[in-house]
């Protein structure tokens, strides 16, 4: 049974990262699914929490054809433990997909097979570019699963993003 690790702020969802993890499927058994920087939410770059992202990818990967694990994990400011750290918050994974150089490097130095993820159109499936129209008045439901933007709508998750991305200094007397 082959096992892989993906993982992904996921700031939010959108069909990019399903995209890539549905292929990943089609090439392994069972896959751990990482949400990175997870202590971080109610900022411009990272405005929703690990449990808002937890439930957008249960939500989204309902129907996924095969068992998958969805796990937060916390930074840490040291590169050299950081896959340490990961393999001790995830279940046992044989591969590791990735298209990050820095992920690349440090789970190759620790010994793990890595492959680079599927490749997706990521200049229209990106959260910058998402979180950029949420705050825009844009239309954005269409670059995220039906039930990430049905998540982000139970929270008004756009209004909290557009309150986490003005300061005082934007607004004159």
């Amino acid at each position: 049974m082959l096992r892989a690790f993906y993982i992904g702020r996921f700031q939010p969802y959108h069909f990019g990262h399903h995209a890539v993890i549905t292929r990943i499927a089609e090439e392994v058994d069972e896959l751990v699914i990482g949400i990175g920087s997870a202590q971080k939410s109610h900022e411009a770059t990272d405005p929703f929490t690990a449990g808002e992202r937890v439930l957008m990818l249960y939500n989204a990967l309902e129907h996924l054809p095969i068992r998958h694990y969805v796990v937060p994990i916390e930074d840490v400011r040291y590169n050299s433990i950081w896959v340490h750290h990961v393999a001790s918050r995830t279940p046992r994974f044989d591969v590791v997909y990735s298209n990050n150089p820095l992920v690349i490097q440090l789970f190759r130095e620790a010994g793990f097979c890595v492959k680079e993820s599927p490749l997706y159109v990521r200049e229209r499936y990106s959260g910058t570019e998402i979180r950029r129209r949420m705050i825009a008045g844009e239309k954005w439901e269409h670059l995220v699963p039906k039930p990430v933007a049905e998540v982000i709508k139970s929270f008004d998750g756009v209004v909290r993003l557009k309150n986490v991305s003005t300061s005082d200094s934007d607004f004159s007397l």
